[in-house]
């Protein structure tokens, strides 16, 4: 995963994934889509994020989500 994006260390949030230069764990964008929020939403109240950063991991994701359904269906 780009370094840019996702920094895991035990002296930020105890080792949980957060997002590279701030405190803000990952996992609060989850929970935020999760219940129904937006993106907007969610830069709005974690502002030290960086749409980047999210457009970022989004898109890693749905890559590696999208090579992992091709491999299990066609390789």
């Amino acid at each position: 995963m780009k370094a840019n994006i996702i920094t895991i260390s035990p002296e930020i949030q105890s080792g949980a994934p957060v997002f590279t230069g701030t405190r803000v764990p990952v996992k609060n964008l989850f929970d935020y889509i999760k219940g129904g929020d937006t993106i907007d939403e969610f830069l709005l109240h974690f502002p030290s994020v960086k749409r980047k950063q999210v457009e970022d991991l989004l898109n890693i994701l749905q890559q590696s989500v999208t090579f992992e359904i091709y491999e299990e269906n066609f390789a």
